[in-house]
């Protein structure tokens, strides 16, 4: 499968986590895992990212942070969440200011769960993302250059009875 004509940029946002994943996330940054061999880069910037990856449990302050960040994306974009409490809130998910995992707040298309999340798990979900941001990107493309067929004519009725 021939992937994304371009490097694909993504995001990463700590929704209160306890800091597992988010190091898991930088060691797949550091030589031993090399994901910069997949073009991917890790950016700072929600008008540059193409996937928004998202690790802790939304709670009541940071789901404005995660929806205005989702909200600036580009589209096409893909969501990941990576580890148990990205995926539904974890061990925090009965806290009385926890909403869940991010797909309360905004769709994800992948999830990566472990607690903590291992290097591997996470490149894999971000290699599915980037199938994935393919195909939004090959539907966006097809709906946009597609030509609609004409409508058809309006049946006419016999003449002279039913």
């Amino acid at each position: 499968m021939a992937y994304l004509q371009k490097s694909p940029w993504l995001i990463h946002y700590d929704a209160s986590s306890c800091n597992g994943c988010d190091i898991e996330i930088l060691a797949c940054l550091t030589p031993m895992y090399d994901v910069e061999r997949f073009g991917i880069i890790n950016t700072g910037n929600p008008k540059h990212a193409d996937i928004f990856v998202v690790t802790g449990s939304v709670n009541e302050r940071n789901k404005y942070v995660i929806k205005n960040i989702y909200d600036q994306m580009p589209d096409p974009k893909v969501v990941v969440a990576v580890g148990v409490c990205a995926t539904s809130g974890g061990v925090f998910r009965e806290c009385y200011n926890v909403s869940g995992g991010v797909d309360m707040i905004i769709p994800v298309d992948v999830y990566v769960p472990g607690c903590a999340a291992r290097p591997e798990s996470i490149i894999d979900g971000i290699v599915k993302a980037l199938g994935i941001l393919e195909e939004k990107r090959t539907a966006a493309v097809m709906g946009v250059t597609r030509e609609q067929p004409a409508p058809a004519a309006p049946a006419e009725k016999p003449a002279g009875g039913a």
